[in-house]
């Protein structure tokens, strides 16, 4: 069977997207069409801009978006899912590919997203840390034990795992996972706690947008960050959504059922080739791969 995934924020890199515009109209069309929704230039920021700028998050969150949803479509036939999953952002763009969302209600929902978290970070001082090399159990034990507020974020695979929270709480959850054996406790460059609770305000705004906008029956199932299961309803996907921005992203989990339910290759749509080296290391005999486009 075959399984898409879609990536989340990190993916992004100068020129993305650009080869698309110019070889396929379907591409150039969403891509000015996006720029209209957006009510600005976001294909000259992803094609000629600098890194800093693909960066803010207002930015960074629709582009993959756009990158990921757009080579979807330019794939024509050739893209036949039988099971979906994104990596947090990336739950939205593969909601377009399974037709649950419309592209330009996709697109004002991760716009709306970006903007929600943004805000979130600016009311409270934040941060994620990269934690490699200890069982998550351990790595939730001592998150838990932390006076302030550190969470387990992203289960990104076995031995992988991205803690979010206060900046103090994060800080002293790294020297203790230091201490408890990690392998490294890195301190990652954002300005956010994603998939925490200091996500809350963030989470309202947004759940008030998906609210008001219509999911249609998917063309096949997605496994959510949050349940990490198989989802048809589209009431189900909407309050999956509704809790994704404060929930951790279940990525080692999702895969892992996937495969259970008969995944045999996972093709990733989008910028970059992150999500295979984790799909690899959550299951070693799964076959991934990047899209082949007709030349």
């Amino acid at each position: 069977m075959n399984a898409y995934v879609f990536p989340g924020q990190g993916a992004q890199f100068v020129g993305m997207g650009l080869d698309l515009y110019e070889k396929y109209p379907i591409a150039k069309e969403l891509f000015l069409k996006a720029n209209d929704i957006l009510g600005f230039d976001i294909t000259e920021i992803m094609f000629n801009g600098t890194a800093e700028g693909l960066k803010e998050t207002k930015v960074t969150q629709p582009a993959i978006f756009l990158h990921s949803v757009i080579l979807s479509k330019v794939m024509g036939d050739s893209f036949q899912p039988d099971m979906v999953a994104g990596h947090s952002l990336g739950e939205f763009s593969a909601l377009v590919a399974n037709n649950t969302l419309s592209f330009e209600n996709g697109l004002k929902l991760v716009s709306q997203r970006a903007l929600a978290m943004q805000k979130a970070c600016e009311l409270k001082p934040s941060t994620m840390a990269a934690v490699l090399g200890l069982e998550d159990d351990v790595v939730e034990k001592i998150c838990s034990e932390i006076s302030g507020i550190v969470v387990a974020a992203n289960y990104n695979c076995p031995g992988q795992l991205v803690i979010s929270g206060e900046i103090n709480a994060v800080e002293q959850a790294c020297e203790k996972l230091k201490e408890a054996g990690a392998r490294r406790a890195l301190m990652l460059p954002v300005r956010g706690a994603f998939h925490s609770p200091l996500m809350e305000p963030a989470r309202e705004e947004l759940a008030a947008a998906i609210d008001n906008t219509n999911f249609a029956s998917p063309s096949c199932p997605i496994y959510q960050n949050v349940t990490t299961t198989a989802v048809n309803s589209p009431t189900e996907i909407k309050k999956n959504l509704m809790l994704q921005l404060t929930a951790p992203v279940k990525w080692t989990q999702s895969v892992q059922q996937m495969v259970k339910d008969g995944a045999t290759v996972f093709t990733e749509i989008g910028p970059g080739k992150v999500l295979q080296g984790l799909i690899k290391k959550i299951e070693p005999t799964a076959e991934t791969q990047s899209p082949i486009l007709d030349s």
